[in-house]
This record gives structure tokens, sequence and C-alpha cells, in this order.
């Protein structure tokens, strides 16, 4: 009686052919990575801004010119203690902010910028940030129900 020693070429195959099924079932899920990762750096824009608006509005306050409805400070242009929505405020206040791209298309409502990844110009994967009118805070808004942003369930105004 001889030993068989290794497998056949039959188990080779069947083995083959389920991890070929499985890498199928599973390869979606794994692939789709993209849309993730630009939601998430959408989120870390968002983190950024609001991080760099309480810097500012500390700042303003520290100075006295917090209810000021324009000022600068430390070259950044405010608007009741928050930095403005243009290049001057919030651009100058934020590190990192040439890395994104205004959407200009549609125009976005007055005292408000929308900023995005480069090469995307849909307004549905954007970060909205619009200054403070009066008093009230600023407020950041991330929108990711556009092409190549996956939606999400923890959306914040």
């Amino acid at each position: 009686m001889k030993r068989q020693n290794g497998f056949t070429l039959i188990e080779l195959v069947v083995v083959i052919v389920i991890l070929g099924i499985l890498a199928v079932t599973a390869a979606p899920k794994f692939l789709n990575l993209q849309d993730d990762a630009r939601a998430s750096s959408l989120q870390g824009l968002k983190g950024a801004i609001d991080g760099a608006a309480g810097i500012t509005y500390g700042k303003a306050a520290i100075q006295g010119v917090e209810s000021k409805d324009t000022d600068t400070v430390d070259d950044i242009a405010i608007v009741y203690g928050y930095p403005a929505a243009t290049s001057a405020g919030i651009g100058a206040a934020m590190t990192g902010f040439s890395d994104w791209v205004a959407i200009t298309n549609p125009a976005p409502t007055a005292g408000s910028l929308v900023l995005t990844y480069k090469g995307n110009t849909d307004v549905g994967c954007s970060v909205t940030y619009t200054q403070a009118t009066d008093t009230t805070a600023a407020s950041t808004k991330i929108a990711t129900t556009g092409a190549g942003c996956k939606p999400s369930t923890d959306e914040t105004p």
C-alpha cells in the first residue's frame, strides 16, 4: 500500500475555487475605500475649520474685539470674533488651507465658503463654513451625499 505524500490535483482545484468564491464575495467591501477616505478627509477638514475658528475667537476675545462686526486678529480677517469666510479669514487661520479647493459654481451664499478636495466639483461632497452674522457662533456643515462621497449618518450641522 502506497502512502500519500501530498494533495491531489482535485483537492488543490477545490481549494482554489473556494478561495476564489470568498475573494469575489469580500472584494466589494474592500474596493470601495475611496468613498470612506473622502468622507473622512472632509470630517478632518471640518475639525480643522472648527479648531481654527475657536482659536481665532479666543484671540479676539483676549483683544476685546469679539463683538465688532469686522476687524483683524493676527492678520486674520474676523467677523464678530470668528474668521471671515474668505481666504484672508478662515484661510489665514487654518493650516493647510491651500490643499483644498473652493467650489464657486453654484455660487455659495453670502458669507459662506464651500471647500472640497482637489478634482471634485460636487457640492454634495464638501464642507461649508458660514461666518458669524452676529454675536452667535460661526457654523460649519459637512455634506457627504454627492458622487464619490459615502453618505454619513453622523453629520453635524
